[in-house]
């Protein structure tokens, strides 16, 4: 991936999903745009800053670091993408600041994202 930032693999903890994890209970598959990465990729940013409880916390043209509130008890997860402008993948981590195990917050949130990024024809 391209850019200073480079998002990782989840630890032995029950609480992540990540794309760079190739097999696996942590493993989800990368989204993989369409259209123009430039324009697509500001939409997807423009998604998820407008995401509830949901605050972005850095931001560049291949980057994004965005913090997840939970409605009830207020955990921080931390939601990160990264945009391989050269294939039009973008790798994708969620993960629980806190914890061992998530109840499937984190793989819902990613799957939540990709259904609606789909529907909005930002993704295939």
């Amino acid at each position: 991936m391209n850019g200073e930032k480079n998002i990782g693999e989840c630890s032995d903890r029950l609480n992540c999903v990540s794309s760079q994890n190739k097999n696996g209970r942590h493993a989800v598959k990368p989204f993989r745009l369409k259209g123009t990465p430039a324009k697509s990729w500001n939409n997807i940013a423009n998604f998820v800053a407008n995401m509830p409880r949901t605050n972005i916390v850095d931001a560049s043209d291949n980057y994004l670091h965005a913090e997840c509130k939970s409605r009830l008890f207020g955990f921080i997860d931390d939601l990160e993408l990264q945009l391989d402008p050269s294939t039009g993948f973008i790798a994708i981590r969620s993960a629980s600041r806190i914890g061992h195990y998530d109840f499937g917050v984190n793989r819902r949130r990613v799957e939540k994202l990709r259904q609606t990024l789909q529907e909005k024809g930002l993704i295939y």
